[in-house]
């Protein structure tokens, strides 16, 4: 490095985060500018007040589960959070069950439970062991920051596994491990989380060990203390100490890359700093807007953004109590889940019905966070106990306030699972359109684009040379882009973060 370089990171979610982080302490001086008046994109909280007495609640993200150890040790983020998974198995209940079933970490326990309960008969433990294998593929990339590309996964895994759970299809992953369309349906909840795709579409197999490639919790998802937010106020309040200079509330309208400058407003006064390397932690579409040529704003125009995923928080004047589970300490924190189908093909059909602006709500699946239930576990007092349940399908169509009878039907759903239903004294349903106005997501996906066919794995990225320059806007050198449109995914994980920042630093 001749001289120390000056990066503008324009984002400050937790991917502008964490590459800010990684450049400050590689020995650039960094510039952080963000147009909400706090840091952390999606990653932020919200207060409820109930009877004058006030409670936060996640306003986006909610757990914590795709970011790598490395990168939560790395930025000093370990040192300053408390974390709590539970190992309580996961309860799942479909159509008309009068009881859950249990999902068990120990695939040989699990065969066992799905082939009683669903009649499974196909080979869960092979599912879970090549799956693993391609997850260790993936984190080892991560690490790397290599470039994803599928000649390596060839190489490491074989034609079969790479055909298999990468460049394949969902549903001929699923038919290729299971017998039971119950099984098919609970794990093809991964492959639609950033969006209504099909489950036969060419890569749409990648999504699931993709899902479960966060090393922090070993794959599985967990809670912080507190909340998910002190994720990111607390990256911010380290970026801070270790130099960064971060503008909140500051808007950038113009890019200049032929003299290396950004404008942007702070305060009602324009404002001009200098850049050597430009990080857009944004998405595709805004990074069009500021530096793109016709060709790559049409490219941006083209992606397929449309995200289908609500969440209700619910919270309670006293601890849920849940119909089912066991005596384990952890069993009131354990992830539930509920489905609106039981087969394969209806699933597809919810999924894709949304597709239609007219139908604001096809019901699919609802996962449950018993966030209350984990601040418990962590010992954090809170006055009131809350869950997060994050639904499928909602369209881009309406906000959750034009929508009060759905979110009636949403929260009754979950309550017929309740002993204490009663004690549910607030709600708020969020639908995609209220994602993007609150977010700027151009479809209201938190993952910005939907990994679909043609925006996964090597081709989830925005340069005209990615063999060389993976995570380069285009043709420009010295502009990155790196927010959640990008490899391997958006969510609370900051590997785009953590992989183009080291990528920016091995090129100066």
């Amino acid at each position: 490095m001749n001289g120390k370089q000056h990066v503008v990171v324009v984002g400050a979610g937790i991917n502008g985060l964490v590459a800010a982080n990684y450049l400050q302490r590689g020995g650039c001086q960094v510039t952080l500018i963000e147009r909400a008046d706090r840091v952390g994109g999606a990653c932020v909280s919200a207060v409820a007040n109930i009877d004058g007495v006030s409670q936060a609640y996640a306003l986006g993200a909610s757990v914590l589960g795709l970011m790598q150890d490395f990168v939560f040790q790395q930025t000093g983020l370990a040192a300053r959070l408390q974390t709590f998974v539970p190992t309580h198995p996961k309860l799942i209940y479909f159509p008309d069950d009068s009881e859950a079933t249990w999902i068990f970490r120990d695939p040989a326990v699990l065969d066992r439970e799905l082939a009683k309960k669903w009649g499974e008969r196909g080979n869960v433990e092979a599912f879970r062991a090549d799956g693993a294998r391609v997850i260790r593929f993936l984190q080892k990339g991560y690490r790397e920051a290599n470039p994803p590309s599928l000649s390596d996964a060839t190489a490491t895994l074989g034609k079969t596994l790479t055909d298999l759970w990468i460049s394949g299809s969902a549903k001929a992953l699923l038919d290729h491990y299971f017998t039971s369309d119950r099984s098919k349906v609970f794990m093809a909840m991964n492959v639609t989380e950033s969006g209504p795709v099909s489950l036969t579409d060419p890569y749409s197999a990648f999504t699931l060990p993709m899902m479960d490639s966060g090393s922090i919790f070993d794959g599985y998802y967990g809670f912080v203390e507190g909340g998910i937010w002190r994720v990111t106020e607390e990256l911010g309040q380290l970026n801070s100490e270790a130099g960064v200079v971060t503008q909140i509330s500051s808007h950038v309208h113009e890019v200049d890359t032929d003299k290396g400058t950004v404008c942007y407003e702070t305060e009602g006064q324009e404002q001009t700093v200098n850049y050597d390397q430009l990080v857009l932690a944004t998405d595709p579409k805004t990074a069009s807007r500021l530096v793109g040529n016709e060709t790559e704003i049409q490219r941006s125009e083209n992606l397929q953004y449309r995200g289908s995923s609500g969440k209700l928080n619910l919270i309670f004047r006293n601890p849920v109590v849940w119909k089912h589970g066991s005596s384990e300490s952890d069993s009131d924190a354990a992830f539930r889940f509920i489905f609106s189908v039981d087969s394969l093909d209806a699933y597809e059909q919810a999924t894709l019905k949304v597709l239609d602006d007219d139908v604001a709500y096809e019901p699919g699946y609802m996962q449950i966070y018993c966030e209350g239930g984990a601040m418990r576990q962590l010992n954090y007092k809170e006055p009131f106990d809350r869950l997060a349940i994050f639904i499928k399908n909602l369209s881009l169509g309406k906000s959750g306030e034009e929508l009060p009878e759905i979110e009636n039907q949403v929260k009754n759903t979950v309550l017929q699972y309740v002993e204490n239903p009663q004690d549910c004294v607030w709600s708020r349903l969020l639908t995609p359109r209220d994602l993007q106005q609150l977010f700027h997501f151009p479809g209201g996906n938190l993952d910005h684009t939907m990994l679909t066919g043609g925006q996964t794995f090597f081709d989830r990225n925005y340069s005209d040379d990615p063999a060389t320059g993976f995570y380069n806007f285009g043709r420009l050198r010295n502009v990155y882009l790196c927010a959640a449109g990008s490899y391997p995914c958006g969510s609370i994980a900051g590997t785009p973060g953590y992989m183009c920042s080291q990528q920016l630093l091995r090129a100066i």
